[in-house]
């Protein structure tokens, strides 16, 4: 049966800013991009459709960062933006740290970093535009101009002389008509929930048995489950869900938002009925669901896991991470970890580790991996725009690797810096000379191997 369709008559839309650069998209990725821009001299905008700043690390409340040393703990290998919020944090005693840990270097508080993210916005003259939805490119004389915007006031447009789709699906770059693509084993999804009166639950009980015991009565996906105290409270924060609805799609993002929160009643259901009469107490659930994998957009480099886990250098590289391939299945309980060295592991709450090797033992192995720029420029036409976060080409086994924050975080700052060379040389993103946006990285704080 044939869609029904309307009509909508053309309109005159008002441009409310005219700017250097447009972020859109104000995860940390997309802020940090912003700050790097605007410290370099630049005006920038920032367009957010939730209420806050920070993505995953914020509206998700996922609060945990991985290390910023090498997979030997023996070298710093990355810095920037994401260690000065940590440092910020750090003064208002929101921050534990333990950099010597494969699973969690920082663990903060989402609520303060929320506030500390707008602190950085105002404090660098960036124009923010919360509660601000994208809706559509302007093209102007094959050219990439604009963005139409939709929010309290209604109808909007946004001039620019460069663009950033830090939107974590690629949302400018998919409207734009460019080349998408989604993973044929896409990661799936996380709820995550905080709760207070853990402690007492947590002495008395073996929660992931009883995740293994009881999820099936309580039709509970058998996934992963991991947490920890939020720092400065009794509240812990647990991610124990698993959703594979495509979140890539309006229907598919809804169905997902709702059974991520069943599911978090399912597991303080199970704990109620089998974990002796224990008062944990649902403190909040994040304003969007954690999603690990969506749409990818096709760029000038396809990072591969070849490529991560032989930790391949790249004479433009932008950014330098450690933390292992970490595959969530979408087609088995669990997950499976492979790192540098060779081990390779698979977990699933209340089994035994499987240990065993993705390749066999070597006398030298490398200790980090590198994203190359050219894996953040889009293929086609238009030379006025970038991608920074997850959705930046790479396959399935790169990308559990580097979607983590602390390595999509750079791609952020990488963006933002070469917006400033490509306008301040004239020059489209893809002719940007790769040493001088290293360069300039490193003058910003950024650490470049």
């Amino acid at each position: 049966m044939q869609k029904q369709t309307v009509h909508e008559p053309a309109r005159e839309t008002p441009v409310v800013g005219d700017f250097d650069l447009c972020v859109l998209g104000g995860s940390c990725t997309g802020v940090f991009a912003a700050i790097r821009a605007a410290r370099l001299g630049l005006s920038v905008a920032i367009v957010e459709k939730m209420g806050c700043f920070g993505g995953v690390a914020t509206l998700s409340l996922v609060n945990v960062w991985h290390t910023p040393l090498d997979e030997a703990f023996k070298t710093r290998i990355f810095s920037g933006l994401s260690q000065e919020i940590i440092d910020r944090l750090k003064q208002r005693d929101t921050v534990n740290e333990n950099l010597a840990n494969a699973s969690v270097a920082w663990r903060f508080n989402s609520s303060e970093m929320q506030i500390e993210l707008d602190e950085l916005i105002i404090e660098h003259g960036i124009t923010p535009w919360l509660h601000t939805s994208f809706v559509a490119p302007v093209i102007e004389n094959e050219q990439l101009t604009g963005v139409i915007v939709e929010n309290k006031s209604g109808r909007q447009a946004i001039k620019a002389r460069f663009f950033i789709d830090a939107t974590g699906d690629g949302d400018l770059c998919q409207r734009l008509g460019l080349e998408t693509y989604i993973a044929a084993r896409r990661q799936p999804s996380t709820t995550c929930a905080s709760f207070s009166n853990w402690d007492k639950l947590q002495n008395e009980t073996d929660w992931g048995a009883l995740l293994r015991m009881h999820g099936e009565e309580f039709n509970l996906p058998q996934g992963f489950a991991w947490g920890g105290k939020v720092p400065g409270s009794d509240v812990f924060m647990l991610a124990g869900t698993r959703v594979y609805d495509n979140c890539s799609d309006a229907e598919g993002f809804t169905r997902a938002e709702i059974e991520g929160r069943r599911q978090v009643r399912a597991i303080h259901d199970i704990f109620r009925k089998y974990a002796n009469g224990n008062q944990l107490a649902l403190q909040s659930l994040p304003a969007r669901i954690g999603i690990r994998e969506t749409r990818h957009v096709r760029c000038l480099h396809q990072l591969t896991g070849e490529e991560v886990l032989h930790g391949k250098r790249f004479d433009d590289a932008i950014a330098n991470g450690s933390y292992r391939v970490d595959i969530h299945h979408d087609n088995k309980p669990g997950l499976t970890f492979r790192y540098l060295d060779g081990r390779e592991v698979y977990a699933r709450p209340g089994y035994p580790q499987e240990q065993g090797r993705w390749r066999a033992e070597t006398r030298d192995n490398p200790t980090y991996y590198q994203i190359p720029y050219r894996s953040l420029v889009p293929q086609g036409p238009f030379g006025n725009l970038l991608a920074a976060g997850r959705f930046i080409d790479a396959d399935t086994e790169a990308h559990g690797a580097i979607r983590v924050m602390v390595n999509m975080n750079q791609t952020g700052e990488a963006a933002g810096v070469a917006a400033y060379l490509a306008l301040k040389h004239k020059q489209c993103a893809r002719e940007i000379d790769p040493a001088k946006i290293r360069r300039a990285l490193a003058d910003g704080g950024s650490i470049m191997l």
